[in-house]
C-alpha cells in the first residue's frame, strides 16, 4: 500500500522477526538548510528495501546520518533494541550496521585480501574471509594478491559489498552500487543481492537510481524528496503506484 508523508512502518508476518533499524523523526541540518525533515521509516528483517529519489533531495545524506558520519539534529535511530542515535560511527558498525558507499571507497593501495580484512576489525582476531564472499564473487579469490586500486570499477564495487559483508552485518546498506558498473557484474550483484536476503540474515536497505534494478529487488520500497519520505510500499506495487514518475527530472 502506498502512503503520502507517512511513515513506512512494515511488519514481517512471514518470518516474526522484528525490524532490525527503525528510524524516527530524523532531522539533519547544512548550515540554514534544512536537509533531512522528520524522516521515518523501517527496515524489516530479511528484506530488501530501496531507497529512490532523484539527484540532490537527501539521499546520501540519510545514509551518512544512520552511519554516525554526519550529525542528526532530532529524532531517533534504534538497531533492534539497541539506541544507535547518539551512537559514533564505529560503534554502529559494533552493532551490525554495514556499509557501501556510493563511489566504493575501497583502500586502492592494499590488496584485495586487506581490503577484505578491514572487514573483520569488528570481529575477534584469526577470524577468515567468510567463504561466501568468494562463492558470491570468485573473481575476488583470484585477485587476492591484486592492489585494490588495480581492480576495474565492477571488480572495486565487489570488493567493496564483500569488505562490508566480512564483519557479518544485521543491515547491510548500499549507496547505488550500479553507478558506473557494467551490464555484466550488475548481474552479479543483483544475483548476490537476492542471495543475501533469502538467507534471512540481515536487512537490506538498497539506494537506486537505476528504476528496474531496484524494482526487482524490492521487498518494500520508499521514495524521497526535498528530505521527506513521501511515499512507500510493497516493491511489488512500484508500478501500480507510478514511482517511476516520482523520480523523472
Amino acid at each position: 500500500m502506498a502512503t503520502n508523508g507517512a511513515p513506512m512502518v512494515p511488519k514481517d508476518a512471514t518470518t516474526g522477526l522484528s525490524e532490525p533499524l527503525q528510524v524516527r523523526r530524523l532531522n539533519q541540518y547544512y548550515g540554514g538548510s534544512h536537509i533531512l525533515r522528520d524522516v521515518s521509516f523501517d527496515i524489516p528483517a530479511g528484506k530488501v528495501t530501496t531507497l529512490l529519489g532523484r539527484n540532490g533531495v537527501g539521499k546520501t545524506t540519510l545514509l551518512r546520518a544512520l552511519m554516525g558520519v554526519v550529525p542528526s539534529s532530532g529524532g531517533t535511530i534504534h538497531l533492534g533494541e539497541r539506541d544507535l542515535t547518539r551512537a559514533a560511527a564505529y560503534e554502529r558498525v559494533r552493532a551490525g550496521i554495514g556499509y557501501v558507499p556510493q563511489g566504493r571507497e575501497i583502500f586502492p593501495r592494499l590488496t584485495v585480501e586487506e581490503n577484505l580484512q578491514m572487514g573483520l576489525a569488528t570481529r575477534p582476531a584469526g577470524t577468515p574471509v567468510p567463504e561466501r564472499i568468494f562463492d558470491m564473487f570468485p573473481v575476488l579469490r583470484s585477485m587476492m594478491r591484486r592492489r585494490g586500486g588495480d581492480l576495474s570499477g565492477g571488480q572495486q564495487q565487489q570488493l567493496a559489498i564483500g569488505r562490508a559483508l566480512a564483519m557479518g552485518p544485521r543491515l547491510l546498506i548500499l549507496d547505488e552500487p550500479t553507478e558506473g558498473i557494467q551490464p555484466s557484474i550488475i548481474k552479479d550483484i543483483e544475483r548476490a543481492i537476492r542471495t543475501l536476503a533469502a538467507t534471512g540474515e540481515m536487512a537490506i536497505l538498497l539506494v537506486e537510481q537505476y528504476y528496474d534494478f531496484a524494482r526487482s529487488l524490492a521487498d518494500h520500497y520508499l521514495v524521497m524528496e526535498r528530505g521527506e519520505i513521501v511515499l512507500s510500499g510493497l516493491g511489488g506495487d512500484m508500478d501500480r503506484d507510478r514511482v517511476l514518475e516520482r523520480l523523472a527530472v
